[in-house]
C-alpha cells in the first residue's frame, strides 16, 4: 500500500527482515556475514527472489585458504556465483555433535 503526505512524498510498507549470520560460498571466496530473509521464509526463498544480488552486511571475504582479504559494512554478492549458502549457527550444531 502507498501513502501521500500533502508535499506528494510516497510512503511503503516497511519490509521486515531477520539477520542470519551466514557463511557463502563463492568461486575461489567465502564470505561471512548477515543475510536478511523474511521471517516466513527460508535462505532458499529469498535466493529465489528475481534480484540478481544478495546483500550483506558486516560482511568478512576470505580465500580459499581461509585468510581475511576485505573487511565491508556492506556486500553486494551476484546470485549467479554462489555456490552454496549455510546458517552459521546450523553450521556450530553441526560440529557439536561430532
Amino acid at each position: 500500500m502507498f501513502e501521500f503526505d500533502e508535499k506528494g512524498k510516497i510512503f511503503t510498507d516497511i519490509v521486515r527482515k531477520e539477520p542470519v549470520l551466514a557463511l557463502i560460498a563463492l568461486p575461489g571466496y567465502f564470505v561471512r556475514g548477515q543475510i536478511y530473509v523474511h521471517p516466513e521464509k527460508r535462505i532458499k526463498d529469498e535466493l529465489d527472489e528475481t534480484s540478481d544480488f544478495l546483500a550483506v552486511t558486516d560482511a568478512a571475504v576470505s580465500d580459499s585458504a581461509g585468510q581475511v582479504l576485505y573487511r565491508t559494512e556492506f556486500l553486494a554478492v551476484g546470485k549467479r556465483q554462489i555456490l552454496w549458502v549455510i546458517p552459521v549457527d546450523d553450521l556450530a550444531a553441526k560440529e557439536a555433535q561430532k
